[in-house]
């Protein structure tokens, strides 16, 4: 019996993959050395959800995400997490009745049930989640647990020393290779930034106050706090984040920027890191970049079909600007490499001038912007119009003469992708004709604008349903009562009421009518009018749609304020 064969057919039976293709699919799975799950992800022939219910119903279990589970942690002590971690499995619960239910990622797995029926001679029964969340799991325990030591660690007086002395000899501490690893503060930092992976945390704050740090976790868009430590141990903290970062250690008056490159469990993650010196020291805050995050399909970035129709009709065009806009934060850049990844093909000649460069692709030339060097935005175009691109992306069109070099060479046949920060598409109109655009170029040269928002998602465990009361009729301008959704908390999001975030899009497509009111000078409220009678849907009207669908809360549409 060949287990991988079976899966590969079950796959074709269940039309994902073609039967012509599962021979050759068998072939490189063997000579990788993967999966047929693995191997199907990778090459993203099929989406999470699919490989999940698939194997779900070739294993005859029933499947659910590892988050909404309520682990007994106890059970756990039974096993070693290395064990569990390669076994993939964890013991979830043991119900009144004595059956054990046990989370298994594979089914199959002797040694696993081997070890399982030693522990526990009972019934047991199982259910089936993927093996990555099972491994994020056992990251997410590990983390928190070496955190917990590590504060402890670094929060134990040392009386041996005088303060100064103390965290002099700390900082001497970290250049010791022998002594690096078991370093408080090496130990302390390491597990704060691992930790950070499994919680989803997008952004990591460490703060110094009159006498402790603070360390905050930004999740979902919103600060958590996580941990907190004596001020006396944050010149060794400090200095091991530079060391991490290749900042200058001795410089503690002005900002620095670096960046930390990590394998953590086997994925590539890169963190972009930014000092500032405050009254009580310098604060950090570390920005996560997951390679992997632009991986992302439109619909995973909240495109709806109508939406999707126009970009196609804009990623078709051969020439011209395709424009996303919104506040620092909104995942422009994301959508921006989602678009970029449709089209890295290898007949295009992909360009990108990126300041700093947020995630690698292969396939891609990407040009790091360095203003000590003199190599701006505008250095950079001038440049790349003589590297025969088919498509450019500017990370952000910032001046005058970016604004212009864009324009130029758009019109001369390239198709160009860019930022700007304003707040909603006819906006951008407006603020690059400020920048110095000629209206007639201008007109000629855009394609469309998108301008782009998150929300939180409702988290789909515990959302409760009911109908709209009188406020929030009036709220969402309605003249009946509707079902709509409201956050309520659980083990799944933290108790937050949300798990996730959500994009939601206006896109402005430039027709011959909008193109000739740029010409003519049209003030940006009549554009947005014109806009909106030519199909435009307003970012308010989006995130209506998505609180009907009952996908996010009349809360966060009542945080846009975008009316």
């Amino acid at each position: 019996m060949n287990i991988n064969y079976d899966i590969l057919q079950y796959f074709v039976y269940k039309k994902l993959i073609k039967r012509k293709d599962a021979e050759d699919m068998l072939i490189e799975c063997e000579r990788l050395g993967v999966s047929p799950e693995q191997y199907l992800k990778k090459r993203e022939l099929v989406t999470e959800l699919e490989e999940v219910t698939t194997l779900a119903e070739y294993y005859n279990l029933p499947t659910v995400q590892v988050d909404m589970l309520d682990i007994d942690k106890s059970l756990l002590s039974n096993f070693t997490y290395e064990f569990m971690r390669k076994h993939k499995f964890l013991p979830v619960s043991i119900d009144k009745n004595g059956v054990l239910l046990v989370a298994i990622g594979k089914p199959l797995s002797c040694s696993a049930l081997s070890m399982i029926s030693t522990f526990y001679s009972g019934f047991m029964d199982f259910i089936y989640v993927p093996p990555t969340q099972i491994d994020v799991y056992i990251d997410s325990i590990v983390a928190v647990i070496q955190t917990a030591k590590a504060l402890h660690a670094i929060s134990q007086p040392d009386t041996s020393s005088k303060p100064q002395e103390k965290i002099s000899s700390a900082i001497d501490g970290l250049q010791e290779e022998d002594d690096i690893i078991n370093n408080p503060a090496v130990r302390l930092v390491d597990s704060i930034i691992k930790e950070a992976i499994p919680s989803r945390a997008s952004d990591i704050h460490v703060e110094p106050f009159s006498s402790v740090v603070k360390v905050r976790y930004r999740i979902d868009g919103s600060l958590r706090d996580r941990a907190e430590f004596p001020i006396e141990a944050y010149s060794a903290i400090c200095a091991r984040i530079k060391i991490l970062s290749n900042m200058n250690i001795a410089e503690r008056r002005i900002p620095q920027d670096g960046r930390i490159h990590q394998n953590i469990n086997g994925k590539e993650y890169d963190f972009r890191v930014s000092s500032l010196p405050t009254i009580y020291g310098e604060k950090f805050v570390i920005r996560i970049l997951d390679k992997s995050s632009f991986y992302f399909t439109r619909q995973d970035l909240g495109f709806t079909p109508e939406e999707n129709t126009l970009i196609d009709k804009a990623l078709a065009r051969p020439n011209g600007i395709i424009l996303l806009t919104g506040p620092t934060g909104c995942g422009k850049s994301t959508t921006l490499y989602s678009f970029l990844k449709e089209l890295n093909k290898a007949d295009v000649n992909i360009i990108t001038v990126e300041d700093p460069v947020e995630y690698t692709m292969a396939g891609i030339n990407q040009v790091q912007v360095n203003t000590k060097a003199n190599l701006t935005f505008a250095a950079s175009l001038r440049s790349i119009l003589r590297q025969d691109p088919d498509v450019i992306m500017i990370g952000e069109i910032r001046d005058e003469e970016t604004a212009q070099i864009a324009v130029r060479a758009a019109i001369t046949g390239h198709l160009v992708f860019s930022t700007l920060h304003t707040n909603d598409a006819p906006g951008a109109i407006t603020r690059l004709i400020d920048m110095g655009a000629v209206d007639y170029l201008l007109a000629d040269a855009l394609v469309c604008v998108i301008a782009q928002r998150l929300v939180k998602k409702l988290c789909p465990a515990c959302k409760k349903k009911g109908k709209t009361n009188a406020n929030e009729m009036e709220i969402l301008k309605l003249e009946e009562p509707v079902t709509v959704c409201r956050p309520v908390g659980c083990q799944f999001c933290s108790n937050s009421g949300y798990r996730g975030r959500l994009g939601i899009h206006e896109i402005m497509y430039i027709d011959e009518t909008l193109r000739d009111a740029i010409v003519g000078g049209i003030k940006v409220e009549d554009l947005r009018k014109l806009a909106k009678d030519h199909g435009l849907v307003p970012l308010w009207d989006s995130c209506r749609s998505f609180v009907l669908q009952g996908l996010t809360s009349i809360e966060e549409l009542k945080t846009l304020n975008i009316e």
